[in-house]
C-alpha cells in the first residue's frame, strides 16, 4: 500500500513539472540577443523570436543543453526547453558576434 502511494506521489509531482515551467522570450534584433544574459528553472522553455531583418542560426555546443535551430527566418517563433541545471552559451553560426548566457538552476 504505502508502494503504490509512493509511486502515486511521484507520478503526480511528475506531472505537474511542465505546470511549474515558464516560459521567457529571447529576442534576435540589430544581430543581437535581447536579453544577452537570462536567468531560467530546470524544465523552463524559452522562446527564441527573430525580429531581425535576416536570418539568423541559433545554436548552443553546451553540454547541458546541445540545439541548433537551423535557419531561423525573420518572424520566426522557436521554443526550447532547458531540462538540465547547469551554464547554456547560446550563439549564432551566421553572426559569431551574438552571445548569449543562459543559466540554468
Amino acid at each position: 500500500m504505502i508502494r503504490i502511494f509512493a509511486s502515486s506521489v511521484m507520478l503526480l509531482a511528475a506531472a505537474a513539472t511542465p505546470l511549474l515551467a515558464e516560459e521567457h522570450v529571447v529576442t534576435q534584433k540589430g544581430q543581437k540577443f535581447t536579453p544577452a544574459t537570462l536567468n531560467v528553472k530546470v524544465g523552463d522553455e524559452v522562446v527564441f523570436v527573430n525580429d531581425d531583418t535576416g536570418t539568423h542560426n541559433v545554436f548552443s555546443e553546451s553540454p547541458v543543453n546541445n540545439f541548433d535551430l537551423k535557419a531561423q527566418r525573420p518572424g520566426t517563433r522557436t521554443k526550447v526547453t532547458f531540462p538540465m541545471a547547469g551554464s547554456v552559451e547560446v550563439r549564432c553560426a551566421i553572426h559569431p558576434s551574438m552571445h548569449l548566457t543562459v543559466s540554468v538552476r
